[in-house]
């Protein structure tokens, strides 16, 4: 749309001030077709805020701001599922059935978004290990404290868990009755095993600690440019037990970008010195 038709000024400068913002604080690379989609994502922040101009927005934005976590809900992606890439809950099973009984398993979920992700992981737990309380914990992180709200809340509408079997949504969901129609809620003590903070994979310090047995990273990598994402999955490094697991998305590849990690199987890696077998 020509600028002079938009509701908002909004220059080619404006756009690209949002793309280095994005880049510095956030690790996110907007390629120049997104122009218009910035437009419509910050647009609703300009009326809330009553400003006229994305000059005038901008001016006033920075990570110390109160603004800040508005413009980064408003121009992250979340596009999620319920056993999204199921492979990977498979593997994640054959996982749980070789760890050693009763011993803590730890996850850890990146890119939380709404939950369907880590609430998958707890579902397969539940499911692998036969007990409502399996020894699993999992911490969900996002740099989308809107898209957490809903993690934790943990209801959806109806068609965001039609593929799920009827065994699964008698086990692990509410139906919403009354002002709820239409709607599920995960059941507490689905609930229970995660624990969902935000955070940002660009952050100096990560407020995470210990090691973990699986770390899943999908579809966040994509965002990034090589040597960003060279960044980010080097410090996992320390994060995953020599045994551990990491999965990216179905289009992610690390051989390319490091040599911290070996591939393990399908979009799953593992520390190159890890004693687990490649297959």
């Amino acid at each position: 749309m020509a600028n002079h038709e938009r509701e908002f000024e909004y220059t080619p400068r404006d756009f690209m001030r949002v793309k280095d913002l994005l880049y510095r604080h956030a690790g996110i690379v907007l390629n120049d077709s997104k122009d218009s989609l910035v437009y419509s994502r910050l647009v609703r922040r300009l009326r809330a805020l009553q400003v006229s101009r994305f000059a005038d927005y901008l001016d006033d934005l920075h990570p110390d701001s109160p603004e800040w976590q508005n413009f980064l809900n408003a121009l992250t992606t979340n596009l999620t599922a319920f056993f999204r890439e199921n492979h990977h809950f498979e593997v994640l099973a054959g996982l749980l059935k070789q760890h050693p009984i009763g011993q803590p398993f730890r996850i850890w979920c990146c890119a939380a978004s709404t939950g369907e992700e880590p609430y998958s992981l707890a579902m397969t737990a539940v499911e692998t290990l036969q007990r409502h309380d399996p020894p699993v914990s999992i911490i969900a992180t996002d740099i989308d404290t809107q898209v957490l709200q809903t993690a934790r809340a943990g209801v959806y509408a109806q068609d965001r868990v039609r593929d799920l079997s009827l065994t699964q949504l008698r086990q692990f969901f509410l139906k919403g009755t009354g002002k709820n129609e239409g709607k599920v809620q995960v059941k507490p003590y689905i609930k229970k095993l995660i624990q969902f903070q935000t955070l940002n994979l660009l952050a100096k310090d990560w407020s995470i600690s210990g090691q973990f047995d699986a770390i899943f990273c999908r579809n966040v990598l994509i965002y990034f440019d090589k040597p960003t994402q060279k960044t980010v999955v080097e410090r996992f490094a320390p994060h995953l037990k020599v045994d551990g697991h990491l999965f990216v998305g179905h289009s992610e590849n690390l051989t390319p970008i490091t040599r911290l990690f070996s591939p393990c199987g399908r979009t799953v890696y593992t520390l190159a010195n890890s004693p687990v077998e490649k297959h």
